[in-house]
């Protein structure tokens, strides 16, 4: 249930939370999406990029828009099958595209250009998209559900995207993350207070190998305690350690069920299970980089 409290709208384990005040305008971004005319939205499911959808398709028209949706082994199958709904719900025009990047040694390795490897071949799927997307004269634009916010973290796939032209309309339209929940709630999109995702890949320290068989793991561990209940988590993977994030409002639950989690995390291919007792934090993989920038990326 969600409840309304003194300072707003409260996402179920008040794990999410936005006021009624936004001062972006929901006319800006349809005057930003009419300068573009047609679109192809990377579409994750998000938020964001749900958000960005459904206002395309609205404004543009279904045929228009194309919802693309990446789909690898970093993909978790709830967010691929979510995707699917949304796009049945809203009458979207969509498709999957696969992406390769764990052919991608720079990828795999892991290191922190990780994300940077990721967008690429994003880039690579949507590009041709875009092109048989054409109204004749041009192709149609790539767009990704950034916002003003993603602006301030570490997040290098934002310039490869950029620099294989993808366009950020939410940026450009003036939108921060409390803007894209607070529309999405105003418009009765159920993904108002959707808890933050990332792909699996994330979970993983950088200089760690990314392979499918960990993808596996976190992939059957976040899974399994996804169907516990639990809202707002990480799963972060240390070899034959996982290392789970919870809202510190469930911490207090996790720590009373952790038999059972530990049973479940353990049939994922984990050896040791703990808990960490700062609770969830969006982008605690890059805590091991320079401290000091405040260096953050939505992992």
């Amino acid at each position: 249930m969600n409840a309304v409290g003194p300072g707003g709208v409260v996402g179920a384990g008040g794990a999410v939370g936005v006021d009624s005040f936004t001062t972006a305008s929901l006319d800006a971004l349809h005057s930003e999406l009419d300068r573009l005319e047609r679109v192809v939205v990377a579409f994750s499911g998000g938020a964001d990029s749900a958000f960005l959808a459904k206002v395309a398709n609205d404004r543009l028209g279904r045929e228009q828009v194309l919802c693309v949706t990446a789909v690898s082994p970093s993909l978790s199958p709830e967010e691929e099958r979510d995707c699917r709904s949304l796009a049945e719900e809203w009458g979207l025009r969509w498709v999957e595209a696969p992406t390769s990047e764990l052919e991608d040694t720079a990828y795999s390795a892991n290191g922190p250009d990780r994300c940077a490897r990721c967008k690429t071949a994003l880039m690579d799927a949507l590009l041709p998209l875009a092109v048989s997307e054409s109204d004749g004269s041009r192709p149609a634009a790539v767009v990704l559900g950034v916002n003003l916010d993603d602006l301030c973290d570490y997040r290098p796939g934002q310039a490869a995207a950029a620099s294989s032209g993808a366009q950020f309309p939410l940026v450009t339209s003036g939108f921060n993350k409390r803007d894209v929940r607070e529309w999405s709630r105003r418009l009765g999109l159920r993904t108002w207070d959707k808890p933050a995702a990332a792909c699996l890949a994330s979970r993983v320290p950088y200089g760690t190998r990314v392979t499918i068989e960990t993808l596996a793991s976190i992939r059957d561990a976040e899974s399994a305690l996804r169907r516990l209940g639990l809202r707002q988590f990480r799963v972060r993977h240390h070899g034959p350690l996982a290392r789970i994030e919870v809202e510190l409002s469930e911490l207090t639950d996790a720590i009373d069920r952790r038999e059972e989690i530990v049973r479940l995390v353990k049939a994922a291919g984990y050896v040791y299970v703990s808990l960490d007792l700062e609770g969830f934090r969006s982008g605690s993989s890059n805590e091991i980089l320079v401290p000091a920038a405040g260096a953050k990326e939505s992992r």
